[in-house]
């Protein structure tokens, strides 16, 4: 049996968790059911945005039956603070074509609505066969422009998550559970 010691935070921070390691691996297997419903047979090709998408694209994918192929694409629009600056840009794009296959697109988080507007326009351009989002949290509190994914995990309070992926200033993303993170007295 594993001993779970508690997060250790940085001086000035703390984390309490939101969702733990066990209901995210339940609501995943439950995604990918309905998911794999959706695509039959076919095979699907799954696009995770680094670097937050990569521990769920990767669950993601175990819980898929039938034919998977991956591929990343990089993103940025946070630098290290916890708000988003608006602007959204490629940092890395796909390895090969998605013109004609079935893609789903694996986001972490779906905030501000931008990063995602952006991506499902560019990936859209490429012309897949059929293109869906799966992301595993939703801020819908926090939407600036009006998209939704097609496969959603958990809708989460208006709070700055970390853990299972997600970051802050490229800390904390090994975390097992998603935890809302606390900044004492800094300019948040």
């Amino acid at each position: 049996m594993a001993i779970r010691k508690k997060t250790a935070a940085v001086p000035g921070e703390s984390v309490r968790v939101l969702l733990s390691r066990s209901r995210i691996q339940k609501r995943i297997a439950a995604l990918a059911r309905e998911i794999r419903a959706d695509f039959q047979d076919e095979p699907l090709h799954l696009v995770g945005v680094l670097k937050g998408a990569v521990f769920f694209l990767a669950d993601l994918a175990r819980y898929l039956p039938g034919k998977v192929s991956m591929d990343f694409i990089a993103v940025s629009s946070y630098a290290n603070g916890t708000k988003t600056s608006g602007q959204v840009r490629l940092t890395k794009d796909l390895d090969t074509s998605i013109e004609g296959r079935n893609v789903l697109l694996v986001e972490d988080i779906l905030d501000t609505g931008l990063t995602l507007q952006y991506l499902v326009r560019v990936l859209d351009q490429r012309r897949p066969k059929r293109l869906r989002v799966a992301v595993l949290l939703d801020k819908p509190e926090r939407r600036e422009v009006p998209v939704s994914a097609d496969y959603t995990g958990f809708k989460i309070p208006n709070e700055f998550v970390v853990g299972y992926g997600l970051d802050y200033a490229e800390r904390y993303r090994n975390l097992p559970d998603v935890s809302v993170l606390t900044l004492h007295g800094k300019g948040k």
